[in-house]
Formats: structure tokens, sequence, C-alpha cells
């Protein structure tokens, strides 16, 4: 046991840590050289996992697409354009309202060209891509490449379209094909970046402030870098509910008793019990990890976002609601359950324990299964690797727990809850909640295919009624096929009544467009409410850091620089869940001047600029190339949302913050760059 919660432990504190440099995708750009005129231009592309670069001519208005641009083309024609190796990943994205494609893992780009004249042969450019994953996008990026004569080789003469190519090549000696690796720039430090003087006139506001922002500590980031606590306990929870279930409640008493009756020993009938406890975590732990292992955590993540089996998740919620609600029993086959008795019986020692753990799993699964399925399906949505395993140890700790506390303290066995129809009032409950929650599921897909038959009030008018049903069913309004008769209401069915109204009255607002922070992780997002009474959102009155600077020293307020991107689906998300708090609002428009930089902008510079990075010459073409830069070399960063707090001279006020809806955190982070720019 200590064992396992060791690499338990290992495997959660390797999800927490997070850097601040990143460097996740890698090129290498090669010459497919047969020695015939038809060569292929191939562009390998590694991502990290979690991590993918967008398709090719994506619409207007989406992320960065990738793309290829030929500067220089002589002696070569281009035959087509290039060809990805593998079919894209295709979601609906509700923030671009547009279907967006992307690669992940390894996969390459194919460009075949023809040369025309191998004296004159030359060939450059750039490939531009664009790299994000479910917490951020770094900044568009460029890749340069240069072939030349002596990058081909020609074993046979090849015809050109008036003559064929000179007999001088046929005695060129063949090079072996030549490969040029080539690293993306990552973060680059201070001492790393060397700014032209020509950049700016403001020099001073261009200083590399990385240590200075060191300084003040370590930067807020996401709290989805917890998200396995929150998958953990999700499990925990599940295994509780679990608990109450007919299908498992009336076998706590009766395991218990036969470990302690089994053997005079009780040091031995307690270590019994404390083995079946272990054996039934060890049963579910190994479950998660075998479906981790069967799908890859990219493909439960790809399943997550995947518009068809969103609506297999809906129909499979669906299903669970109507089996809690008593129209049918999810059960295994009798003969799955009959085999592990049979062990049970004919083994003896710890081996006769695990299969009664295992007889346990399978008769309980008509209550556990749905649940699970539930777990599951929420576990392959947050995208973690060990989301499942992690989940269903969750799961099995809560399970496992009581037959070890009544093994120590079997007094206590007297004082449980004898089995009834509460047990049932349970599942129906649970019932309800996989109902709201499948509507989830079904509006991903609504806004996959654009059916618009789920837009946010619809959904909310469902959940409205879901939870009001909940509360007459808790007060005993509504009665099912397998529900005793309700003689008077409990103080926990009226407690539970009242909360289960009140959040039904909460979300009545939000059909007029309220904000309902607190179920927005689960509604549709606010631009399919067709009718919407509220308008919160924060406006940058700059988008230019000399000019928005020149203006704060003016008028006397510190900056709040914004990087952000018109692909950045997180940056949306923290302007629509944070910036609309008041009290963010009042802060950002009042105490502040805002300055939002878009590292992804087009808009080409007047001048191109060349800076030396990372030991190579790099061109800043367009607005957003500038604003990257900046990034990169100031403050030692290159994802988004990115925030840092600013005095008039461009110096840190307090740490930066990163892609974190939580107000209150990003409140204290406002209300300390505030503070230190007083002193």
């Amino acid at each position: 046991m200590k064992k396992l919660t060791g690499i338990l432990l290992f495997i959660m504190v390797a999800f927490m840590g997070q850097a601040q440099i990143l460097d996740p995708i890698k090129w290498k750009i090669e010459l497919d050289d047969p020695g015939t005129a038809e060569k292929t231009l191939v562009f390998t592309v590694s991502c990290e996992p979690g991590w993918h670069v967008y398709d090719m001519n994506l619409p207007e208005g989406g992320p960065v697409s990738t793309s290829f641009t030929f500067e220089t083309a002589e002696g070569v024609e281009l035959i087509g354009s290039p060809t990805p190796s593998v079919e894209p990943t295709t979601i609906y994205d509700d923030m671009f309202e547009m279907e967006l494609r992307w690669y992940s893992g390894s996969f390459s780009f194919r460009q075949p060209i023809k040369v025309t004249d191998a004296k004159k042969f030359k060939l450059v450019g750039e490939a531009e891509f664009m790299a994000c994953n479910d917490e951020t996008c770094l900044p568009p990026d460029r890749i340069d490449f240069a072939f030349d004569r002596k990058s081909i080789r020609m074993d046979a003469v090849a015809e050109t379209s008036e003559e064929a190519v000179s007999d001088e090549l046929a005695t060129i000696e063949a090079d072996k094909k030549d490969i040029v690796e080539i690293k993306p720039i990552s973060l680059v430090t201070a001492e790393q970046a060397d700014v032209v003087s020509g950049l700016t006139d403001n020099s001073g506001l261009w200083e590399p402030v990385v240590e200075e922002m060191k300084a003040y500590g370590d930067p807020v980031v996401s709290a989805t870098d917890t998200s396995w606590v929150w998958i953990f306990l999700a499990g925990f929870l599940g295994g509780l509910i679990a608990l109450l279930t007919p299908c498992v409640w009336p076998m706590i008493p009766m395991t218990v008793s036969f470990f302690l009756k089994r053997t005079k020993d009780k040091k031995k009938a307690r270590r019994d019990a404390y083995t079946y406890g272990i054996a039934i975590i060890v049963i579910y732990l190994v479950m998660g990890l075998l479906i981790t292992a069967v799908f890859g955590a990219s493909a439960l993540n790809d399943l997550s976002t995947n518009a068809v089996f969103n609506i297999l998740f809906f129909l499979l919620l669906v299903v669970f609601a109507v089996s809690f609600f008593g129209a049918f029993e999810i059960v295994l086959p009798a003969s799955w359950t009959n085999k592990m008795d049979q062990k049970a019986d004919s083994t003896t020692g710890l081996l006769s324990i695990f299969f009664m753990a295992f007889t346990l799993v399978l008769v309980s699964f008509s209550c556990t299964g749905p649940i699970i399925g539930t777990l599951l399906v929420q576990a392959a949505a947050m995208g973690s690797l060990f989301g499942p395993a992690i989940g269903m140890f969750g799961f099995a700790l809560a399970l496992a727990i009581p037959f070890s506390v009544f093994a120590i303290f079997p007094h206590m066995l007297q004082s449980m809850p004898k089995s009834g129809g509460w047990l049932n009032s349970v599942k129906v409950v649970l019932g309800f909640l996989e109902l709201a929650l499948a509507l989830k599921f079904l509006s991903v897909a609504d806004l996959a295919y654009g059916w618009r038959i789920l837009d946010r009030e619809v959904f909310l008018v469902l959940w409205i009624v879901i939870f009001a049903l909940l509360g007459f069913y808790l007060l005993g309004k509504i009665k099912f096929n397998h529900d005793s008769d309700l003689k008077h209401v409990s103080v926990s069915r009226l407690f539970m009544a009242i909360i289960s109204f009140a959040f039904a009255i909460y979300m009545i607002p939000g059909l007029w467009g309220a904000p309902l922070k607190a179920i927005s992780a689960f509604a549709p997002p606010l631009y399919t409410q067709d009718f919407n009474l509220y308008d919160d959102e924060v406006h940058a009155p700059y988008d230019d850091y000399e000019a928005g600077m020149a203006y704060a020293k003016r008028v006397g307020k510190p900056v709040m620089i914004d990087f952000s991107g018109y692909g950045c689906v997180n940056c949306r998300k923290m302007e629509a869940s944070v910036w609309t708090d008041a009290r963010v609002k009042q802060m950002l428009e009042n105490d502040y001047v805002l300055i939002t930089l878009f590292v992804d902008d087009k808009t080409r510079l007047p001048e191109t600029i060349e800076i030396e990075e990372y030991g190579r010459t790099r061109k800043l073409k367009t607005v957003g190339d500038k604003w990257s830069y900046l990034q990169r070399s100031k403050f030692g960063a290159n994802a988004q949302p990115f925030y840092v707090l600013l005095d008039n001279d461009g110096k840190p006020l307090a740490p930066s913050y990163a892609y974190d809806e939580r107000v209150p955190q990003y409140l204290q982070f406002l209300q300390e760059g505030l503070k230190q720019y007083k002193k």
C-alpha cells in the first residue's frame, strides 16, 4: 500500500510542475532527393503531448493557420501545395464560432518540387505556425529554411522544359540528403535578448525586467494545474455517493460481519478486512490505468472535444438517468458474478479475499456503473494523462474506507442506518443529476453541428425544470415505481429541497443574459443567448505599448499589459468570466491604463526590424511579431493570456498573472500592483 501511495504521489507531483519557458513544437525541414528532377520538401513536426498546431487555410477570424511562404524560388517549380501526412482533428470552437482543424503528435507536410535549372537552384522561405494546448496559446512563430545547388543531387539527367540539364551537372558528386534541423525560438532570458537600437525610441521601456519580476516571487498560474486534485475529489465524492446506493450499503455489515465471524483471531479478521478494502482500490485503479493504456491521454482528450462522442456521452448519461429512475437496471451477465463467487469459495488466503472484492465490484455495478461512467467521462474531459486512474483511485478509496473502519470498530455496525426506501431515493436524486449533466455534452455537439437547438436560454430552462422537479421529488410531490410511501419529510430532505429550489431560482436571471458564473463551465456560451440585457465587457483603450505608456505617465496611473491573441481561447474566457466582475471592471477602467497587445496581429510594420535572439537573426515583420518579442525579451514569457503590472518607467509592480479564472486572486493581483505603485 505504501508503494502504491508513493507512486501516486509521484504522479500527482509531476502534474503540478509548470515551466514558464515553453518550447513544445520541434520542426525538421529536409529535402527528400531521389536524384531526379522531381524532389519533395518535407516539413516534419513533432508536438509535445497536449499541444497542437493548426491546419492550413482556416477561416478568417480564427487562430493563425499554418502557412508556407516561398520568398525565392529560382531554378525550381513548385508542384501544387503542401500536403499533410495525417488527417486533422476537427472540432467546433464556441469561442470562435467556427470549425477548427489541428494536428498533434508527429506528422509532416510534403511540398513536391521540380528542379528546372540545377545551376541556379535556390529555394528560400519560411513556415509560420501557432501552437496551442487546452491551457494557453503561444504567439505565432516562423521557421526559416534555405536550399541551394549544394543541397541537391542529380544521379540522372532531368530534362527541363526546353533542354536537358548541362553535362556539367552530371559530374557533380552527389551530396547526402541535406537535413536542416531548425528549433523554434522559445522563451529567452534577459541576457539573451539583444534589441536593436532602431526598435524603439523609448528604449528604457523595452529593458528586460525578468530578474525584477522574479524578486516578487512565483507568477500566478492557472488553477487548472491542480486538475488532478479535482478529478480525485470528484472520484472520492462519487465513491461516497455509491456507498449510499441499494447495491452497496447492505453489503457493508454483511461483509464485515463475515470477516469477523469466520475466525476467532480478531487481528486476522481485521487484516482480512483491510486486505478486502485494498483489493477494491487495486481493482478500480487497474481499471482506470487500462482505460488510459487503451485509449491514450491524447485520445481521451480528443474524445472529450469530439462532437460525435459528445452525443454518445449524452445518450449514455440519459440511459444511466433512466436506469436510476427505475425504468430498468443495468447489470453485468450473471455468469460473471457466479464465476467470481465460485473462485472466492474454492480458493483460500489473500486470493479468496481478492475474488470476494471482485464479486462486490460486479454485483454493485447496476448502481456504481452510472457513477463510474460519469466520472470517466469527466476525467477524459479534463485531459489529464492519469485522469481516469486518479478518479478511480478516489472512487475506490471512498468505497473501501467503511470496510476498514467498521472492521476496527465493529460496534459501529449497530448504529448504521437500516436499508430501506431512502436508498432508492438516493438513486433517483442521482438520476436527476445525471440528466442535468447529460445536457452539457449535448450542448457541445449542438455547437459543433450548428443546430442551435440548445442555445443558452433553452439549456437554462431545462436545468431550471430539472432542479425544480428534483425539489418537488424531495418533498414527496413526485413518486417513482420503487419509491416507498413518504409519510413525512425529513429534515435532510427538506434542506436538500431548499438547495434544489434555490439553485433553480438562481438560474432564472440567466434567461435574460446574467453571467451565472457558478455554472459557466456547463452552460453554452453567452453569445448563443438570443436576448441579453447585460453588457459588462471591458475594452482596452490602447493597443500600442509606447502610446499607452506615454498616456499613463501623463495621467499618473499604473499600467496593466494584457498580452493576448485573436486566436487565444483562454484570453476570451478571462475577459468573459473575470473582467466582467464589477470590482475587476472598475479597477481596470479607473485605476489602471489597460494596454492589450495582440501577439498574432498580422498588420505589417512600416519597416522590417532585425534582432539577434538565441544566436540567430530574426526578422520582426508584423505588429504581432513586435509584441511577441516584447513579451519574450522584457518579461521572459511567451504564453497567452499573460498579464503584467508596470509603473510609468516600465518596471514591474507585482508578479505576472496567467490563465486563472478565480476572481479573488485576480483582484488581489490588481490591488497589490496599485499598492506598490502608490508607495
